[in-house]
């Protein structure tokens, strides 16, 4: 059976695109996963763990004003990280993810679990983040937040 890493590496390399990614909440771990996948490195660039709001700002050229306004946790900053990387890397696609793993961080309004991802495919013309809300100690919400990562991956390549 494909782990999802195997079927998103067979589709970039299928379709001949690439990606780069970008993380926060996980920490690398879709770039772990990805790199478990012998023959990644043809289509897998770059991958950037961007834990501090500084990072963000000054390596994937998020908008330090809107991390400041609406926090690091948002639908925006995911855009940007995503497209951020995209362009850093000179890849086909960027992914970008950033969240709240806990167990602490939480608000009322952004409670642990709350991730936000996005996607920069400019040959489909997507720059889209979608918003998730997964449960479970730091261990099971960064792995959940992968699951789901790979997932809409495959979807946007395959045209879903």
């Amino acid at each position: 059976m494909l782990t999802n890493e195997k079927k998103l590496y067979h589709l970039l390399l299928e379709r001949k695109l690439t990606l780069a990614t970008a993380e926060s909440c996980s920490g690398g771990l879709l770039a772990h996963r990805l790199t478990n996948v012998p023959g990644i490195s043809e289509v897998f660039l770059l991958g950037v763990v961007s834990y501090s709001n500084a990072a963000k700002a000054r390596v994937l050229g998020v908008d330090a004003g809107i991390i400041e306004a609406q926090g690091a946790v948002c639908a925006e900053v995911a855009r940007q990280m995503a497209d951020g990387v995209r362009r850093v890397a000179q890849s086909d696609l960027g992914f970008g993810i950033t969240g709240i793993a806990g167990p602490t961080g939480g608000s009322p309004e952004k409670p642990v679990g709350t991730v936000f991802m996005g996607i920069s495919f400019p040959e489909k013309g997507v720059l889209e983040s979608r918003h998730y809300r997964f449960e479970g100690d730091r261990t099971a919400i960064k792995e959940e937040t992968v699951e789901t990562a790979l997932a809409w991956l495959c979807q946007a390549i395959r045209g879903a």
